[in-house]
C-alpha cells in the first residue's frame, strides 16, 4: 500500500501547511484524498514535488499490505 507520511513529515519539516499548498495551486480537494489514504494521479504528485521542491520519496513510499489480513483469492 501506498502511505503518505512522508508528505506529511515533509511538510513539517519545511514548514508548509495545507493552507500553504492550497495558495501555491494545490486543491484541497486531493489533500483531503491524501489524508483519508486515497489514490493521487501522478500530476498531483508532480505538482506536490514542485511546490516542496522534493523528491517522490519525501511525499509517499511503498509500505507493505499484511498478508494474513488480505482476503484469499479463489
Amino acid at each position: 500500500m501506498i502511505s503518505y507520511e512522508p508528505l506529511f513529515q515533509t511538510m513539517k519539516k519545511k514548514k508548509i501547511s495545507s493552507y500553504e499548498l492550497d495558495k501555491r495551486g494545490f486543491p484541497r480537494s486531493t489533500y483531503y484524498a491524501i489524508k483519508h489514504g486515497k489514490g493521487i494521479t501522478t500530476n498531483s504528485l508532480n505538482h506536490l514535488c514542485s511546490i516542496l521542491q522534493c523528491s517522490v520519496s519525501e511525499v509517499v513510499q511503498y509500505v507493505e499490505d499484511d498478508v494474513e489480513s488480505m482476503p484469499l483469492k479463489n
